[in-house]
């Protein structure tokens, strides 16, 4: 495995459920055959953490959806808060009009275990390969990911746990519209 950028460090495997359980939007990252996309996707969850497994809804129109069925493996990249305008923009044109990356001023790095690429910039990372369910795909548009290897920023992840100090480091939830909300107030009832 290559090096991970600084000050983004492993995530282990088993705890890689943790990074998508408080459900923030993501975005879906996908190449093959000299195409790269990525799209903006909040009906994203975790599905099981031993192995671990995610569940993502990929819709059959898009680009997207043609890279992970070709190449059989896509990234959720978890972005914070000062990002939310290339979120929504992500999620509001389609790939097959150009370079996505290159139109919102994206930057990217390389994955770690597969041909996706990662978003920089983001605070939590998880490469996954399609565990086929052609009738799920078909009719629901739902994949079923595991992932393979899973890192995240630091600053806000760490010991396997969030921890949301700065503010723009919080990670988004989008409601509609254009709104997204930012990850909120920490509340521990451990006494």
């Amino acid at each position: 495995m290559s090096a991970l950028p600084a000050g983004i460090e492993d995530v282990e495997l088993a705890k890689a459920y943790r990074l998508l359980n408080h459900g923030p939007v993501t975005l879906v990252t996908s190449a093959h055959g000299g195409r790269r996309n990525l799209m903006a996707a909040s009906w994203v969850m975790p599905l099981d953490y031993d192995p671990p497994k995610v569940l993502v809804v990929i819709d059959a129109k898009t680009l997207t959806r043609e890279l992970v069925e070709c190449s059989g493996e896509f990234a959720l990249n978890i972005p914070p808060r000062r990002m939310a305008g290339a979120v929504f923009s992500a999620g509001s044109r389609s790939g097959r009009d150009g370079d996505k990356f290159r139109a919102l001023g994206v930057d990217a790095f390389a994955a770690r275990r597969i041909g996706a690429p990662l978003v920089a910039g983001c605070v939590g990372w998880l490469e996954c390969r399609v565990l086929p369910e052609p009738g799920n795909e078909k009719r629901h548009d739902l994949f079923i990911g595991e992932v393979v290897a899973a890192a995240a920023d630091r600053r806000v992840f760490s010991q396997g746990r969030w921890h949301f100090d700065d503010d723009a480091l919080r990670t988004l939830h989008y409601t509609s519209g254009g709104v997204f909300h930012a990850t909120g107030e920490r509340i521990d009832v451990r006494s």
